[in-house]
């Protein structure tokens, strides 16, 4: 049995999201700022895609930008706003846990000057809404925040956080990286005070390539990409039309049936839990209540390196992670790890299973059975 747990890294495309991408890249080509029909059917695609994502969010269609993916979504987010507003300060703020796409453009303004905050979080993964209202000042210019933590699946208090921003610091801009959370969590910008949203296509059975930037209306921005004013003028170059389409589609279908998907994806987390909780060496650092992801678990094993682990179980035909696959394939200490206070011996020793909607019970049943035989044969091999 084939089981792919690496859903937080990528998920396969949805069969309907590849068949539209074939009839637009092979039958509809056309390039959407050209005038004849063609120009015409494929702006219609890129129209429809933006309708969809819209109302998905509750926001109009002239504040979604498409881009591709959540790395360039993250960067314009950040380059783009602070520059757009530097008269208001050069004092921005972030958390110790988030993904290196939004954590190394921090420390490249922190390396051009801007003074920068990273927020501690407690041992479940969340900031204090204290430390941040502390944080805040007359030259905050920006905070940033994921929504849910990549690697073990907590949900920062974006509403609250929105809220208290906006009170105190009324110039200052929200940013949300919703890269793990779009289409498993609730989320309503307008309603949570964010100001800006970033999503990535291949995270919820779109293509890669694919992703888009919610910008409020009347929000300040710089564009980062020149060229031909594509995208309102926020992001030149011809529009990647096929991926568009197909992230159309995968939105539309993650959608549909927003509350069955979450408890399905729920049920397979709470299960490998449960399944696993039985096993001495395994510790289970992600919440399982509301308050979390419903399909990210990291699972620590005392005594067992994760490389060691990832590909004993890959032998079985089970595939997970070890941290955050979008940073690179060198593993390093988890920042993440670290900031949940996770003892020295697990930093090495945690995998992550990340779930989707195809996920069966069955494939998570065959994934326990196989931990249970596999786990007290490596801890043979543990070094003292």
């Amino acid at each position: 049995m084939e089981c792919y747990f690496d859903n937080s890294a990528t998920t396969r495309c949805s069969d309907k999201a590849a068949e539209k991408m074939m009839q637009v890249l092979c039958t509809d080509y056309g390039n959407p700022s050209s005038l004849h029909g063609k120009g015409m059917t494929a702006e219609n695609y890129v129209k429809e895609s933006r309708e969809i994502i819209a109302k998905s969010l509750k926001c109009e269609t002239k504040e979604i930008i498409f881009t591709s993916g959540g790395s360039e979504g993250n960067n314009l987010a950040i380059f783009g706003s602070v520059r757009a507003n530097k008269r208001v300060g050069k004092h921005i703020i972030t958390t110790a846990v988030e993904h290196a796409a939004v954590y190394m453009p921090f420390k490249e303004l922190e390396r051009q000057g801007y003074d920068v905050t990273f927020l501690p979080t407690d041992e479940k993964g969340v900031i204090s809404l204290n430390d941040l209202e502390n944080a805040l000042t007359d030259d905050t210019v920006l905070v940033a925040m994921m929504h849910v933590n990549n690697e073990i699946g907590s949900v920062m208090p974006v509403a609250e956080a929105g809220k208290l921003i906006h009170e105190k610091c009324p110039e200052a801009l929200f940013f949300v990286d919703a890269i793990q959370s779009y289409g498993k969590v609730p989320l309503i910008p307008k309603k949570m005070g964010i100001d800006l949203l970033s999503v990535s296509g291949h995270k919820i059975h779109g293509p890669k390539g694919s992703g888009f930037l919610y910008k409020r209306d009347k929000v300040k921005l710089d564009p980062i990409i020149f060229g031909g004013g594509q995208e309102n003028g926020y992001r030149s170059g011809t529009e990647n039309v096929p991926a568009i389409a197909g992230l159309g589609v995968a939105v539309q279908e993650m959608f549909s049936d927003f509350d069955g998907h979450r408890e399905h994806l729920f049920e397979l987390k709470r299960h490998l839990a449960e399944k696993l909780s039985d096993i001495d060496a395994v510790s289970i650092n992600s919440g399982l209540d509301e308050n979390s992801a419903p399909q990210i678990l990291s699972v620590s094993v005392d005594g067992v390196r994760a490389e060691v682990l990832l590909h004993a179980l890959e032998d079985k035909g089970i595939y997970v992670s070890a941290g955050s696959a979008c940073s690179s394939n060198r593993p390093a200490i988890s920042r993440t790890l670290k900031s949940i206070g996770l003892k020295d011996s697990l930093l090495e020793s945690t995998v992550r299973f990340s779930f989707s909607i195809y996920n069966t019970i069955e494939q998570v049943d065959y994934a326990s059975d196989v931990m249970h035989e596999l786990i007290p044969v490596l801890l043979r091999y543990r070094r003292f």
